[in-house]
């Protein structure tokens, strides 16, 4: 039995999309309390460990199935950009981003039993625009809703796309999820047909 330590429709998509049978159940882990206890975790380290702790507490209330737990990070100039807390503060995240690089780095989490026995960690980088403000405006306007849910306001699946010049890295780590190593870690646990 698989379960995903997450509510996240993208990475329950990804999932399903891949043939993966699981159930997701949300995991009762603080982020950013967490990330405020230990304030000298770099940005990898922030995101494999929230993807180990979400694992973790869903692992230790399902100890048979194999859980996987999963988070991302938007890290930009030694900064971590969590999700914004409202429109407002969408609109200055991605101000603050416009015409420059950063990263997303996205680790994955497996446990059973209530131990940590695979994880992994990508990132890709992705190149702002340098997008008018009256580009900026528009965008928050129309994707208010969807701005709230993502590290940075974005989400390349959709209109975000339009807020890039270059992206380098693998698609599914941009979405939040490796999920080439992730589906290679299932089928040699057993979990999925070899």
């Amino acid at each position: 039995m698989i379960v995903l330590a997450s509510t996240s429709p993208t990475r329950q998509t990804l999932l399903q999309n891949a043939g993966v049978k699981f159930s997701a159940v949300a995991p009762l882990v603080d982020e950013r309390q967490l990330v405020a206890d230990h304030p000298h975790w770099p940005p990898d380290a922030v995101s494999r460990n929230l993807a180990a702790a979400k694992s973790l507490d869903v692992s230790m209330r399902h100890p048979e199935a194999l859980v996987i737990g999963a988070d991302q990070v938007l890290a930009h100039d030694g900064a971590i950009y969590t999700k914004p807390r409202d429109v407002a503060d969408c609109k200055r995240q991605l101000a603050e981003l416009r015409g420059q690089a950063h990263q997303l780095i996205s680790s994955v989490a497996c446990s059973r039993g209530g131990a940590v026995i695979w994880e992994l960690s990508d990132s890709a980088t992705l190149t702002m625009r340098n997008f008018s403000g009256d580009f900026l405006d528009d965008y928050v306007n129309k994707n208010s809703r969807n701005c709230l849910s993502s590290a940075g306001g974005y989400q390349i699946e959709g209109l975000g796309l339009q807020l890039f010049d270059a992206i380098e890295g693998n698609y599914f780590t941009i979405l939040g999820l490796p999920l080439m190593p992730l589906l290679h870690h299932l089928r040699s646990m057993g979990e999925l047909a070899a």
